[in-house]
């Protein structure tokens, strides 16, 4: 028998890495999947073969290619990088394609089916170091090219990488991706950062507080300081939507940042017992897992604002980023000037998050006492519009609807340029009847914030009760890609799709619905809402006995809860049991407002009582 051929070559090596793939999988797997087919057909495939280059190993997010030219290998990555640039225009930034490359010149050894070689490895880790819609490479490749494309080159010096013992001279290429047709796309594209700004993501600060109820104190510190250095405009700052999705997650910092695709991370804990807090920090380059800057803060809590710019202020100069004054100014500028108030705001944003009536009246609660000690807190008599608008319509408790609008506007009052406020206001006006000026405060939230979570799922909502399909679709979508862990929005994509006739799509997001409702209830088990809306996407796949079982353990957590009857009642129309769901819907038709009214009138999960008799009694009700 003889030994396996061996086969030692120099080439060109091209390391691809799609950035943030598994976010991408997680907002819409299916819709990921076709993309990334469609861009390897359509554009990545054919470049290579064009180039003259082999495809030596996928990696489902990531490509190995080797090129016999540099030149051609050169070539072929700045013709892919344009193209997925151009591809990018008029789609949201959180759904685009984005690649990372690293190009070196080396060897390759080839051992029967297998391959390896410090021409690879380095080549990996240059593609590490690459920004998004970036390409690294080695100082061979560089002098290797020299004036031959029209490319320039940032010199980043000698740089130490993981499982390579000597230092790699490390070049970026700027094939004018800024300058060529940057200004078409949106302002916050991550790649349009220059190649010298450097790239952070702040993950969400642990909670290693004795109670673990302060959990929403921790996530309000993180969100601070990534507001704070997202006004730096010598950094680029990933988004609060984009890191929490890592939250909870015990993974190597080199793969968070490799993708989320970023060079530096920051991980921090808070511990908070009475007055008292204490903020650990740390400022890690994702190279070379090496950390850069660490830092410990035992303070009263009265200083937790401090603390914050403290943070934000040290990484700026870690970085060695320009602070301008402006910039300095708004690192500086507290949300509020009464750390109670912002404990009380960021408590009610928490009970928000399971969308009972009673975590309602508790959220209700905390944004009150919010607005009492800062009367100019904005964001806080944004939140009290909310709940009151919701537990208007939802629950049928009566607020004055003057009462719900007057909240909102003092909210653009005192910050006329924040999304949640006109979100707030578009739900208050719906509420009030106002159907005309509620969407075009819903458009006016969308101009100033896009990723603003609220505006997107508001509007969608919104959208569904005027029967409008298509664009409740879009904006729940965009709901849940700014925010991957949200549950609701792809349930409510079920009913959606279902309208419209698209019933693959809309069985595809019920299995979506299930598995982050499963997430859902393993991190908030008291959660009933998650569990009855989790039974009609099950209902819905035919899965009948757990569909039964998720909603007897929402009726055992919150058996009056009159939104989690209206589930019970789309439950039993899915399976089947019309005189069951009916019985539920004319007791509770009379104790809600008029948006569920029309939400009842367009929800396709009673689509099969509509041809009963009793259904004409129902729509008296509604009317």
């Amino acid at each position: 028998m003889c030994a396996e051929h061996v086969e030692r070559r120099l080439a060109a090596i091209l390391a691809a890495d799609l950035v943030g793939y598994t976010r991408l999988l997680e907002a819409n797997e299916e819709d990921t999947l076709n993309a990334l087919r469609q861009h390897r057909r359509e554009l990545f495939d054919p470049a290579v073969a064009s180039h003259g280059g082999h495809i030596i190993k996928v990696m489902g997010d990531g490509f190995l290619i080797e090129f016999g030219s540099v030149l051609n290998a050169a070539r072929c990555a700045v013709e892919i990088q344009r193209g997925m640039l151009e591809r990018s225009i008029g789609i949201p930034a959180d759904r685009h394609f984005v690649f990372r490359m690293g190009l070196n010149l080396g060897d390759i050894v080839f051992d029967g089916d297998d391959f390896h070689g410090d021409g690879v490895n380095v080549a990996v880790r240059l593609q590490a170091l690459a920004v998004p819609g970036g390409i690294a490479c080695s100082a061979a490749v560089r002098h290797e090219i020299g004036n031959k494309l029209g490319v320039d080159f940032a010199d980043q010096g000698d740089r130490t990488v993981k499982n390579i013992s000597r230092p790699v001279h490390v070049y970026f290429a700027d094939w004018g991706n800024v300058a060529s047709i940057g200004e078409a796309l949106p302002a916050n594209w991550h790649t349009q950062a220059s190649f010298s700004k450097p790239s952070v993501a702040i993950l969400p600060f642990a909670n290693i507080s004795n109670d673990p109820s302060q959990e929403f104190f921790s996530d309000g510190i993180t969100e601070d300081i990534i507001t704070d250095l997202s006004n730096v405009s010598g950094l680029f700052v990933l988004s609060r939507n984009t890191v929490f999705t890592w939250k909870g997650r015990s993974e190597n910092l080199q793969r968070i940042a490799r993708e989320l695709g970023v060079a530096y991370v920051v991980e921090g804990s808070v511990r908070k017992a009475g007055n008292h807090v204490r903020i650990n920090a740390e400022l890690i380059d994702a190279a070379s897992d090496g950390h850069v800057w660490a830092a410990r803060y035992d303070r009263d809590l009265t200083d937790i604002f401090e603390v914050q710019d403290e943070i934000a202020k040290a990484i700026v100069e870690q970085l060695k980023v320009k602070l301008l004054p402006d910039e300095k100014r708004a690192i500086e500028q507290a949300p509020t000037e009464s750390v109670e108030a912002y404990t009380h705001y960021l408590r009610g944003r928490e009970y928000n998050h399971i969308a009972s009536k009673s975590n309602y009246l508790m959220a209700r609660q905390s944004f009150a006492r919010a607005i009492e000690l800062d009367p100019g807190y904005a964001r806080a008599y944004a939140g009290a519009a909310v709940c009151d608008a919701r537990l208007r319509s939802q629950f049928g408790v009566k607020f004055p609807v003057n009462d719900i609008l007057e909240n909102a506007a003092k909210a653009l009052a005192i910050d006329p340029n924040l999304a949640e406020a006109y979100a707030a206001r578009g739900l208050a006006l719906a509420v009030a009847g106002n159907r005309a000026e509620a969407d075009s405060a819903f458009e006016q939230a969308l101009s100033l914030g896009p990723n603003c979570h609220e505006a997107n799922r508001y509007y969608a909502e919104f959208c569904v009760t005027n029967g409008q399909f298509e664009p409740a679709a879009t904006y729940f979508q965009r709901a849940l890609e700014i925010k991957p862990a949200d549950y609701g929005a792809p349930m409510m994509l079920v009913n959606v799709f279902r309208s419209l006739g698209q019933v693959d799509r809309a069985e595809s997001y019920a299995r979506i619905a299930i598995k982050k409702a499963e997430d859902e209830m393993r991190l908030h088990p008291e959660n009933a809402n998650v569990a009855c809306l989790g039974a009609t996407a099950l209902a819905f796949l035919g899965l009948r006995d757990r569909a039964l079982e998720w909603l007897a353990r929402a009726l055992a957590t919150d058996p009056n809860d009159i939104n989690i009857q209206y589930n019970a009642a789309c439950t039993y129309a899915l399976l089947g049991e019309i005189d069951r769901a009916i019985d539920l819907l004319e007791v509770w038709m009379p104790q809600i407002g008029a948006e569920m009214r029309l939400w009842f009138k367009n929800d396709s999960d009673l689509d099969s009582i509509r041809s009963h008799p009793r259904y004409s009694r129902l729509v008296e009700l509604s009317e």
